[in-house]
This record gives structure tokens, C-alpha cells and sequence, in this order.
């Protein structure tokens, strides 16, 4: 009888094993369907597909370095404009949060904070009250800058995630999504400071998210696992995977249309993804260009696609262009590395920061 039921037991596992590689091999299968049908979607290049509507309009050049923002003592690690267009907020290594006027110059406010690893800030886009920053501490700090006193405190600090935050943005007054190094998305109620919902779909440290223009119920991550993903608040679901970069993923953001979405990555190359057709529709990189991606944004059309290097250069890419396309690279140039940029909503000025503890308005 034991020699019956070893018998029975291995046969049942040699059909489990069976069905595994049987499913295995189905999957396998259909991923490369799904390839093929994209591929042969994809028989034009963005070039050939913009010239054949006719003569593109000529880019205007040269962008010009309009002003230097100096104060931060520490290297600028993230920027975030305000809803005016004109303020915007800078995150250094200094443990300062510092707001500017970017027109004049001047410092509106600083905030001093307890923890100076900070990684990202975002200011509330639509009353312009709150601004939320983070960093090594894990910690999601909500300031209120209209009743900073002297000794600034922390509105809020949201406390779940079990790694660094590495990017934050708010939904509105009342809500933000944060990312994290603990391979996480978290929504958050402000509030109360309850998480409201997490996703954890990423198999990496999650490094960037945007929200939607046109609907703050969608949000895109990117992350160190070189997967972009599109999630919907609505079902807390992960709606859409976007693979195709060969390293991390360091910077997402949308087109203004909220149809598509930029990445920059570690392998050298800014990419762009249409959710419509579930696929990239441009590549913009190329063999002198070695260094990494920090960030990226789109101008207000979308025509141009900015990217912060690794190399202390800002290159400007045209979206319709093909892949095989020189940038234009901005003048006078950052001394360190340019970790963060940003458009702001007017769609006239760009703002780069870098750990050369500047920030620059080019317009």
C-alpha cells in the first residue's frame, strides 16, 4: 500500500510539473502574439508619420538662460513648480526647502527640515497652500506655507512605507501619491493621514510618478525594475505595463493631451509611451549620449521633450522627429550633475536644478 501511494503521489506531481510547463509554454506563446500584433502595428516611424501631414514648423532657437537661483548650500535634489507659474519649490541636500520667485529671484520662504536626505518636493496645484517633500526618512512631511513661522513644522507627516520616498504629488488639497524605494505606490488621505490605497505591482524601487493632466485618477510610475505603469485610483489596479528601456527608470511624466507619457532611464535614452496604442512611439537617445536620464518634461504642446543628464547636460528632443535625430543641447550648462527640471504650467519658462547647488530659468 505505501508502494501504491508513493506511486499515486508521483504521478499527481509529474502531472502538476506537466501542467506548469503546459502553462508555461501557453504564456510564452501569447506574449509572443501580443509582439507580433504590436509589431506589425508599428511599421511607421514618428518621423515618417509627422512628414507625411507636410513641412514640420521650424523649432525656435536658442533656448536662453534667463536667471540664476542661488541660496541652497547643498546639492538641489528636486524642483516643483507652483499652479502661477511663477513660484516654484527646491529641495537640497542642505535640509532646506527654499520657495522663489522665479521672475525676481527672491526667496519667499524656507523651511528648514528635520531631515536633510530629502529626495523630492511637490507643491499643491490648485490653491498653491501645501507643499509636501521626502527622503531617506521614509517619511511624507505636508507643509502649510501660509502660517510658517520662524520655527516651521510639519503639518502632517504620512508614515507607511519601509523604504526612501522618492518622489511625491498631489492629487489635490486633500490627497497624494507617493512612490518609494520599498518597490510601492501609496494613495493618502492628508487629513487624516490614512493610506487610502496601496500598490505594489513593481518587482523594484519605484523612482517617479506623474498624475494625469486630464484625469487625477490616473497616475504612471516608473521604476528600477525598467517597467512604466499606469494605475487607476478608481480600482487600485495596475491598468497597464510598459516595458522597453534596458535600466532603471528614473523620471516619468505625462504629455500634456494625458494620452502618452515620457520616461528617462539609466541606458541613456528618454522614451515615449502612447497608452492608446500600449506601446512606445519614440526613442530619443544615441551613441554620444552615455550617461543617464534623471528627469524629463514635456514643453506645453508636447512638440519638445527636455531631459536632465548625468553629464551636467540639458538635451532637447523633438518629439516628432526620428529617433536618429541630434538634440539640441542648452548653453551654458550646470557643473554638476542636473537632477531635476520641470516646465512650468504657462508653458514659458523651464527650470533645471543640479547638484552644483543652482537653479536655472530658461526661457
Amino acid at each position: 500500500t505505501l508502494l501504491n501511494k508513493d506511486s499515486d503521489q508521483s504521478t499527481t506531481t509529474m502531472s502538476e510539473e506537466e501542467r506548469i510547463e503546459a502553462a508555461e509554454a501557453e504564456v510564452a506563446s501569447l506574449k509572443e502574439q501580443i509582439e507580433q500584433v504590436r509589431a506589425s502595428k508599428q511599421k511607421n516611424t514618428m518621423g515618417a508619420v509627422a512628414a507625411s501631414k507636410g513641412p514640420l514648423r521650424e523649432i525656435r532657437k536658442p533656448i536662453k538662460m534667463r536667471r540664476t537661483l542661488k541660496g541652497h548650500f547643498g546639492k538641489v535634489y528636486a524642483m516643483h513648480w507652483a499652479s502661477d507659474s511663477q513660484s516654484l519649490v527646491s529641495a537640497s541636500q542642505d535640509g532646506k526647502l527654499i520657495i522663489w520667485n522665479a521672475y525676481t529671484t527672491n526667496k519667499t520662504n524656507a523651511i528648514p527640515l528635520r531631515s536633510s536626505w530629502v529626495m523630492t518636493c511637490a507643491f499643491e496645484q490648485s490653491k498653491g497652500n501645501l507643499i509636501a517633500c521626502g527622503g531617506l526618512d521614509n517619511v511624507c512631511s505636508i507643509y502649510n506655507i501660509q502660517n510658517q513661522g520662524a520655527n516651521a513644522r510639519a503639518t502632517k507627516e504620512l508614515v507607511a512605507h519601509d523604504g526612501y520616498l522618492s518622489c511625491c504629488r498631489f492629487t489635490d488639497e486633500g490627497h497624494i501619491i507617493t512612490s518609494s524605494g520599498d518597490s510601492t505606490c501609496i494613495y493618502w488621505d492628508i487629513t487624516s493621514g490614512e493610506v487610502l490605497k496601496a500598490f505594489s505591482d513593481h518587482t523594484g524601487d519605484v523612482m517617479s510618478v506623474a498624475i494625469n493632466p486630464e484625469n487625477s485618477n490616473v497616475f504612471v510610475s516608473g521604476s528600477v525594475d525598467k517597467t512604466a505603469k499606469i494605475w487607476d485610483l478608481r480600482n487600485g489596479k495596475c491598468v497597464q505595463t510598459h516595458v522597453g528601456h534596458e535600466n532603471d527608470i528614473n523620471s516619468v511624466t505625462f504629455f500634456p493631451d494625458g494620452n502618452a507619457f515620457g520616461t528617462g532611464s539609466d541606458d541613456s535614452t528618454c522614451r515615449l509611451f502612447d497608452m492608446r496604442s500600449y506601446g512606445e512611439v519614440n526613442k530619443f537617445g544615441n551613441d554620444k549620449i552615455t550617461s543617464g536620464i534623471t528627469s524629463v518634461a514635456f514643453s506645453r504642446s508636447g512638440r519638445l521633450m527636455f531631459g536632465g543628464y548625468d553629464d551636467y547636460s540639458t538635451y532637447v528632443w523633438d518629439t516628432l522627429a526620428d529617433s536618429s535625430q541630434v538634440p539640441y543641447a542648452l548653453p551654458s550648462q550646470h557643473e554638476n550633475r542636473v537632477s531635476c527640471l520641470g516646465v512650468n504650467a504657462k508653458g514659458d519658462a523651464l527650470c533645471t536644478g543640479s547638484w552644483d547647488t543652482n537653479l536655472k530659468i530658461w526661457a
